[in-house]
C-alpha cells in the first residue's frame, strides 16, 4: 500500500505555494477556453465532447444596448445564463449560447445627438442623415467592443463565432422580411391614431417605453356651462366642445345624448355637445368631463366610438396652434399661467387645488414629457383575424383562423411556454388581454428603415424600390420589432438553416422581469405569427440588483456597483456567486461589497482545500480498489446526494438553492468535517484506511470542482489544470467539457 504523504511535500504544483489571486489566472484562462473552440457546439461534436445526436440546449443572450457599459443587472443575467450553459454542456448536451448586442436605436441616437449638441451646438437636421448615421455607427462599434470585453471578464462561455447585432446585414434582412410578410397578412397597417409623442426627441414612443413619474401640479376646477370639470392641463382645453357623462348617472338624466348647449369658454362662447359614454366615471369629481381627442388616448377612443371631431391644439414642438387664439405660438409650459389668468377674469375658475400629486407620462429613453398626438403611423393589429400557416402550436392547426392575441395566450395557457416564477404568468396574461395595436414606426434615422415606398398617393410595401419616382418612408421601426425576432433571426431565419432547425425553439429565455412586456411578449407574438413555433420553452426572470439597503442602483444616488470594479478587487467567481446566492427567481437582490468579499474568501477556501487534498493524495496509486469503512461510505453517499440535489435544483431553475448547497457542502461538510477528521486517518499507521480515505478525498475534490464549475468557473478550472491526469479520470484536459458527476 501507499505511504502517506508528508504535508510539506515538494511534489504538488508550485502554484499552491501562494494564495489564490484571480488576476493572475482569469484573462489567460478565458483565452484558453476561447482557443479551445468548446464554446462552439459544432467544435464539441467534432472533438468528441458531444454526440452529434445529443439533445440540444440553447439560449440567446438578451442583447445589451450599445449605449454604454454593463451594470450589475447585466452581470446577474450573465451569471445565471452561464451557470445553465456550463451545466448543460457538462451534461453532454449540444449546447449553444448565442451572443449579440442591440442597436437600441432611439436611446443610441438620442445619446449621440446629445453628445453632438454639447460639443458642436448642432441638431440632427444640421448634421444630415448620412453624417449622423456615420457618427452613430462609430459610437455603437466602440460601445460593442467595450460590452464584449466586459462580458468575457465575467467568464461567459458564449459562442462568439455566432455573434449577432440587431442592425447587421443578416438581422436587417430578417426584419425586412418579417415586415413584408406581416403586411401581406394584413397584420400591419398605416393609419391615424393617438400615439405617445416626445416633443424633445420628435418621435413616437411605444406604450411600454413610457414611464409615469409622480409630480405635483395645481388641479383646476372650471365652470363649463352648468357643469364643473377638472384638469391639470388647461392648455389643452381650447378644443373641448364635447362634455361626456355616464349614461346611468342620475344627476344628469335630464341631458340627452347629442344635445347641444351654449357655454362661455376661454376665447368666447362655444356650442358644446352632450355625449353619453361609459368611460365617464360617476365616482370621479362631478362625474362629467370634457374631452380633447387629439391629445389624449382615452379621449381619442371616445371620439372614435361616436364619430366626433378631433382638433389639434398643440403642435409637435409643444406650442399652441391658431385654435388657441391670442395664445397661439406660445409653448404650453409658458402659456398655462396666462390661460388661467384669462379664465379667472371670465369667472370660469371655481377653485384650484395646489397640492395635487399625479403621474406624468415621460419617455424612458430620454426623459421628455409625452404629449399625445394623432399621427399617421404604422401599427401591428393584434386583433385582426388571419389564417394560420404551418403550426407547431398545441391546439392550433394550419388553416385555423387566429389573432395575434389569441396565439400569445394559447402558448402559455397550453403549457408550451413555462414562465418562472409563476406569478409572472398572471402579469403576462393581463398584459396580453389589455394589449392595444402596437405602433411600430419611429421618427428617427438610426434603425431599420421601413420598407414602404410612396408615389402619387400610392403605397407599396416591399424590400427593394419599385423603381423611379418612388420615395422610401423616412421612418424607422421600433427597436422592439427587431428584438422581437431575436430567437429567430440569430439562428438564420427566414432561411431554414441547420442552426434554426436544431436550436429553435430555444430552451430558455433568461432576463429581468421588468422587460416582460417590452421583449418577452413581443418575441412570442413575432415567433408564433411568422414561424408557427414558440420562441422558447422556458422563461426565467431574475430580479433587479439593488444596493444593500434595497434601493435601486442609480448614478444619481451614487450607489452603483460596477461589475468590473468588483472583478478587479475580488475576482469574477466571487462577483458571480454574490449575484446568485440568495437570489430566488424574480426576487430583487440586495448587493453589498461585503457580500462579494465574502465569496472571495470562499474561493480562497476552495484553493486551500485543494492544496491540502493534493498534498495528501498525490502519491496514491488509484488503480487499486479501496476497502471503505462505514464512515468512508457515508462521506461518499453525502457527496452523491449533494450532487443529485444540486442537479435537480439547476434543472428546475432554482440556481440560488444549488449555489447555496454547493457552498455549504464544500465549506461546512468537506472542509470543516471531512478534512478535519481525515487528518488522523492520513497520519495513522493503518495503510488500508489511509488509502481508502485518500480515494474518498480524491472523489470529494474532483466532484466538488465539477459541481462548483458552473458557478465559479475560473478557480475550479485553475485547480483542475493542476491535477495529475490520473486523478481526473477524464478524456479532456478542460474542466468545462468534463462530464458532470452522475446523481
Amino acid at each position: 500500500m501507499n505511504e502517506k504523504h508528508a504535508p510539506d511535500t515538494p511534489d504538488i504544483p508550485d502554484i499552491f505555494l501562494k494564495p489564490y489571486d484571480p488576476a493572475e489566472h482569469e484573462d489567460a484562462l478565458y483565452n484558453t477556453w476561447e482557443e479551445s473552440g468548446f464554446f462552439n457546439p459544432d467544435v464539441c461534436i467534432e472533438k468528441g465532447v458531444t454526440a452529434a445526436d445529443a439533445e440540444p440546449f440553447s439560449i440567446v443572450l438578451p442583447p445589451p444596448n450599445v449605449t454604454g457599459t454593463l451594470h450589475m443587472g447585466h452581470a446577474s443575467m450573465l451569471a445565471v445564463e452561464d451557470i445553465l450553459v456550463r451545466y448543460n454542456r457538462m451534461q453532454g448536451k449540444r449546447t449553444l449560447w448565442l451572443p449579440g448586442t442591440d442597436s437600441a436605436a432611439l436611446a443610441t441616437q438620442s445619446k449621440v445627438e446629445g453628445i453632438i449638441y454639447k460639443k458642436e451646438k448642432k441638431r440632427r437636421h444640421e448634421i444630415g442623415r448620412e453624417e449622423l448615421l456615420k457618427r452613430i455607427d462609430t459610437f455603437a462599434e466602440a460601445s460593442k467592443d467595450t460590452i464584449i470585453g466586459q462580458t468575457k471578464k465575467l467568464g461567459s462561455s458564449l459562442d462568439w463565432s455566432r455573434y449577432a447585432f440587431t442592425l447587421d446585414e443578416t438581422r436587417y434582412a430578417a426584419v425586412m422580411e418579417a415586415f413584408v410578410r406581416m403586411y401581406d397578412k394584413d397584420l400591419i397597417y398605416r393609419g391615424a391614431r393617438s400615439v405617445n409623442w416626445d416633443p424633445n426627441l420628435q418621435t413616437t414612443v411605444s406604450d411600454d417605453e413610457v414611464d409615469y413619474v409622480e409630480q405635483g401640479d395645481p388641479f383646476y376646477y372650471f365652470k363649463y356651462g352648468p357643469f364643473t370639470i377638472g384638469t391639470v392641463r388647461p392648455e389643452t382645453k381650447f378644443g373641448d366642445k364635447y362634455v361626456v357623462m355616464h349614461p346611468d348617472d342620475e344627476r344628469y338624466k335630464e341631458y340627452m345624448h347629442g344635445q347641444q348647449i351654449e357655454v362661455e369658454w376661454i376665447n368666447g362662447p362655444i356650442t358644446a355637445t352632450i355625449i353619453k359614454d361609459e368611460a365617464a366615471d360617476p365616482e370621479m369629481g362631478s362625474g362629467v368631463m370634457t374631452i380633447t381627442p387629439w391629445h389624449s388616448a382615452v379621449d381619442f377612443e371616445i371620439a372614435e366610438r361616436h364619430g366626433l371631431d378631433k382638433e389639434q391644439v398643440i403642435d409637435e414642438r409643444g406650442c399652441l396652434l391658431p385654435i388657441a387664439g391670442e395664445f397661439a405660438g406660445q409653448h404650453i409650459k409658458k402659456a398655462r399661467a396666462a390661460i388661467i389668468e384669462r379664465m379667472q377674469e371670465k369667472g370660469l375658475v371655481e377653485k384650484i387645488d395646489e397640492a395635487y400629486v399625479h403621474k406624468v407620462a415621460t419617455n424612458s429613453r430620454g426623459g421628455g414629457t409625452i404629449e399625445p398626438q394623432i399621427k399617421e403611423q404604422w401599427f401591428i393589429d393584434v386583433n385582426k383575424e388571419f389564417i394560420m400557416g404551418p403550426s407547431e402550436i398545441s391546439g392550433v392547426s394550419e388553416s385555423d383562423t387566429v389573432t395575434l392575441k389569441s396565439l400569445m395566450r394559447t402558448v402559455v395557457d397550453n403549457g408550451q411556454i413555462d414562465i418562472l416564477p409563476e406569478r409572472f404568468m398572471r402579469v403576462y396574461k393581463h398584459w396580453v388581454d389589455n394589449l392595444h395595436d402596437w405602433c411600430i414606426s419611429r421618427q428617427i434615422w438610426y434603425g431599420h428603415r421601413i420598407p414602404a415606398w410612396f408615389k402619387d398617393g400610392e403605397v407599396k410595401v416591399q424590400i427593394t424600390s419599385p423603381g423611379d419616382g418612388w420615395k422610401q418612408d423616412s421612418d424607422t421601426l421600433d427597436t422592439w420589432f427587431s428584438s422581437g425576432l431575436w430567437t429567430m433571426s440569430t439562428l438564420g431565419w427566414p432561411e431554414e438553416t441547420d442552426d434554426f432547425k436544431t436550436y429553435h425553439p430555444t430552451t430558455v429565455l433568461e432576463t429581468g422581469y421588468d422587460i416582460l412586456p417590452f421583449w418577452v411578449a413581443r418575441m412570442i407574438l413575432m415567433s408564433t405569427c411568422l414561424t408557427g413555433q414558440i420562441p422558447f420553452k422556458n422563461v426565467y426572470f431574475h430580479g433587479l440588483v439593488r444596493d444593500e439597503k434595497g434601493k435601486k442602483m442609480s448614478k444619481s444616488l451614487g450607489n452603483i456597483s460596477d461589475p468590473l470594479d468588483m472583478i478587479e478587487k475580488y475576482g469574477a467567481d466571487a462577483t458571480r456567486l454574490s449575484l446568485i446566492v440568495g437570489a430566488a427567481p424574480g426576487n430583487d437582490i440586495p448587493l453589498s461589497e461585503n457580500k462579494v468579499r465574502a465569496y472571495k474568501k470562499f474561493a480562497n477556501k476552495l484553493w486551500n482545500i485543494s492544496r491540502f487534498t493534493l498534498t495528501n493524495i498525490i502519491d496514491a496509486d488509484f488503480t487499486q480498489k479501496p476497502t471503505h469503512s462505514d464512515r468512508d461510505k457515508e462521506i461518499l453517499d453525502t457527496l452523491r446526494s449533494t450532487v443529485a440535489e444540486i442537479s435537480d435544483d439547476i434543472e428546475n431553475f432554482n440556481l440560488y438553492l444549488a449555489a447555496e448547497k454547493a457552498y455549504h457542502y464544500v465549506w461546512h461538510d468537506l472542509a470543516d468535517k471531512v478534512l478535519e477528521e481525515s487528518k488522523p486517518v492520513l497520519n495513522g499507521d493503518d495503510t488500508e484506511a489511509t488509502y481508502a480515505r485518500q480515494y474518498v478525498l480524491r472523489e470529494c475534490l474532483v466532484t466538488s470542482l465539477k459541481m462548483l464549475h458552473p458557478f465559479m468557473p475560473y478557480v475550479t478550472e485553475t485547480i483542475w489544470q493542476q491535477l495529475p491526469k490520473e486523478l481526473k479520470e477524464s478524456e479532456h484536459e478542460l474542466l468545462m467539457v468534463t462530464k458532470w458527476p452522475s446523481k
